[in-house]
């Protein structure tokens, strides 16, 4: 496969050789199970389904799952093989199918889940760094986008996650995500069964990131667009040696985001408690629901 999915158009055949994101041309998974730590309306009491792509697209020197986006930890699997992974997964009631990190698998992924037919709402999960072009494949495939965007200017995403042109890709994607699902739906429960949820974890010393990233939200979506304002950062890898972001986010700094994006308007928004900055909520990549 000559492989042009991501923004990164590496142009590789991933038959012999790997790109950026450090993957063949098989599936590959890390982790498959209910996870209780996402976004109220996706985790509910029953967890949501999340299964753990190996590799990435983006490559953050902050990740703080990097033996699986950066060394690309994981389990081939087939097509066969990830659907009966889905299958396990809803036998534990799981209220969703959460796809972590799909970006590069993108065209088998549409295949899989076309054939599949889920019972319950699939999640894309991803760090926005797409090509709206490539998520068009996956037009009534996908019933809940949830992508970070997060960063507005290029000099922060090109030193943090070598991707200049991020926000250019992350803006569009998003706008393509927002056309596909539309603004969330919530069942009788408060489980949502549809729609766009935008996340962005605020970085120590940037929090000005943050402010433009929702501005540009405030003036291209509705206002009741669902976002996710996240706290949970901890330095990881590389950034433990490069300041600003070799400490935790502080609670000013927080505060201050979280004040700025309430005067914007936005009817729904989550906010996360200082607790979430802890290496607890980090899950155990340890082949959990994969092996077959």
């Amino acid at each position: 496969m000559i492989c042009r999915i991501c923004p990164r158009d590496c142009g590789i055949d991933r038959k012999t050789e790997r790109g950026i994101c450090g993957v063949g041309e098989n599936f590959r998974i890390a982790r498959a199970a209910p996870h209780f730590w996402e976004e109220p309306c996706l985790s509910g009491t029953k967890g949501s389904g999340t299964v753990f792509f190996s590799g990435c697209n983006l490559g953050c020197v902050y990740c703080q799952n990097q033996s699986v986006s950066h060394e690309a930890f994981g389990k081939d699997v087939t097509s066969d093989e990830l659907k009966r992974v889905f299958d396990r997964l809803l036998q534990k009631g799981v209220h969703n199918l959460n796809l972590v990190t799909p970006t590069h698998y993108v065209p088998m992924l549409a295949k899989t889940l076309a054939e599949y037919k889920s019972p319950v709402p699939v999640i894309y999960n991803s760090s926005g760094y797409e090509k709206a072009e490539t998520l068009k494949m996956l037009e009534g495939l996908i019933d809940i986008y949830l992508p970070d965007i997060k960063y507005f200017d290029s000099a922060p995403a090109e030193k943090y996650s070598g991707a200049e042109d991020y926000f250019e890709y992350a803006s569009s994607s998003v706008l393509e995500m927002h056309r596909q699902v539309g603004s969330v739906e919530l069942d009788g429960n408060g489980i949502a069964r549809k729609g766009l949820i935008i996340r962005h974890m605020v970085l120590p010393g940037n929090i000005s990131q943050a402010v433009k990233v929702f501005e540009w939200v405030r003036d291209n979506l509705p206002s009741d667009t669902y976002i996710s304002v996240m706290r949970q950062y901890t330095p990881f890898g590389e950034a433990k040696n490069l300041p600003p972001i070799n400490r935790s986010l502080s609670a000013r700094e927080y505060s201050i985001v979280k004040r700025k994006i309430l005067a914007m308007g936005f009817e729904n928004c989550n906010f996360q408690s200082g607790e979430a900055a802890t290496e607890s909520f980090i899950p155990n990549f340890n082949l959990e629901g994969v092996d077959l």
